[in-house]
């Protein structure tokens, strides 16, 4: 199942991307890692939900309902929401409890569900009541700034903020830097230099595992008249 995705950026620091989406008939679809959590909401028949997922840290076939819309709200790595560890959210999802048929419960709160249009005036009021915090160590070390923390210290403070090690975010983005370069034509063996893998069997087993495509199936789907 394919679906077509809008998009928009964010002018909040702590979100990456809004995206929205919708299903005509029940399928699966391939979901791939990602290093991200998010909030989707879901209307389907008359109901609305909402659900906290977790990072992903392997491809896998995903259900999807018949005839529902979607639209989720992505936050950067290293903002998480204190009173709901991510940790605890990796390879997972949970929907929090409805209030009524236009709101959910959050951390005791009842809270109207967001819309794609409104999103930015819901997460700012998460950001204003201190729902949402940023971690300085992870947003330091992603953005390779200096620093004297020990090897012990970023994994722990990763974990806590992101549900992940920094290994697996780096090994998840360099998965998706070798497909990104793939779809642009470039050969595999120079792929499998240039993202700094030991070889082709080595990118092969990484691409499946985390996006469930092989290099040659990536080929295959961006040049399809070849």
């Amino acid at each position: 199942m394919n679906f077509s995705f809008d998009a928009r950026s964010s002018d909040l620091p702590l979100v990456e991307f809004i995206w929205r989406t919708q299903s005509d008939q029940p399928g699966t679809f391939m979901s791939t890692a990602e290093s991200n959590w998010e909030m989707v909401i879901t209307r389907q028949k008359g109901k609305t939900w909402l659900t906290v997922r977790g990072p992903e840290t392997k491809a896998s076939l995903a259900p999807v309902p018949a005839e529902a819309e979607f639209f989720g709200i992505a936050f950067k790595m290293g903002t998480f929401m204190p009173h709901l560890p991510v940790r605890a959210l990796v390879g997972r999802g949970i929907n929090l409890p409805e209030a009524n048929s236009s709101a959910f419960w959050m951390d005791g709160a009842a809270w109207e569900f967001p819309t794609f249009e409104n999103a930015d005036t819901f997460v700012r009021r998460m950001m204003r009541q201190e729902m949402l915090v940023t971690d300085p160590v992870v947003e330091a070390v992603l953005q390779n700034h200096p620093h004297d923390w020990s090897i012990r210290t970023v994994r722990r403070r990763f974990v806590q903020a992101t549900g992940l090690t920094h290994k697996a975010i780096q090994q998840i983005g360099r998965a998706k830097e070798a497909v990104a370069l793939l779809k642009q034509g470039r050969p595999i063996l120079d792929v499998v230099y240039e993202t700094g893998y030991f070889d082709q069997a080595h990118m092969t087993k990484s691409l499946k595992h985390f996006l469930g495509q092989t290099p040659a199936q990536i080929l295959k789907v961006s040049q399809p008249n070849q």
